[in-house]
């Protein structure tokens, strides 16, 4: 066993280290402020069992909700057209004449990359001459991220104005439909 003899470096390494225990006893972490949603609801799944794997979860339900979406603009609306793809990017997951659309379940992810990627391709629909709207689920929604399509030029919906949005531009009332599939 190596014994250290370097109480200098001991001593640094500790105060960082009661620096930084003092900083998590003070957090007060909760768990998911938001309760269940209605995607969760027609499935049958509770905080708890999204909680054991929250990004498997997020993005599952995310996917549910994207094709649900773009399918009811799809059999509906006469101006749809699908995702509009930029070389291997995908700025958005539909379009309805000049509007833009991209649908998220959420947004928990605050890296660098995907806040540029929001701010990026809401200017180069702009460009393109499209309205870029973000219809988002839960309200739960990550500061930043939504800072970050705020500044890349998104119209930023959530919850009922995500369900009005869906309904104005379909006819069709998603959010009823879902209460009725529990």
């Amino acid at each position: 066993m190596v014994k250290n003899f370097n109480p200098k470096l001991e001593k640094n390494l500790l105060t960082i280290f009661q620096q930084y225990n003092q900083s998590f006893k003070r957090k007060n972490l909760k768990k998911d402020e938001t309760s269940q949603d209605i995607i969760m609801n027609i499935f049958g799944k509770k905080q708890i069992d999204v909680d054991v794997n929250k990004q498997y979860w997020n993005r599952e339900f995310g996917k549910f909700f994207e094709i649900i979406v773009v399918r009811i603009f799809k059999l509906t609306n006469k101006n749809f057209k699908p995702a509009l793809r930029i070389g291997a990017d995908e700025p958005c997951d539909c379009l309805i004449g000049n509007i833009a659309i991209d649908v998220k379940y959420r947004v928990g992810s605050g890296d660098s990359g995907t806040l540029k990627k929001f701010k990026q391709y809401g200017n180069l629909l702009i460009k393109k001459g499209y309205k870029p709207v973000m219809l988002f689920l839960r309200e739960d929604n990550l500061f930043s991220a939504v800072t970050a399509i705020k500044k890349g030029g998104w119209e930023y919906l959530v919850g009922e104005k995500t369900f009005d949005f869906i309904k104005k531009n379909s006819g069709f009332d998603l959010f009823n439909f879902f209460k009725n599939l529990k």
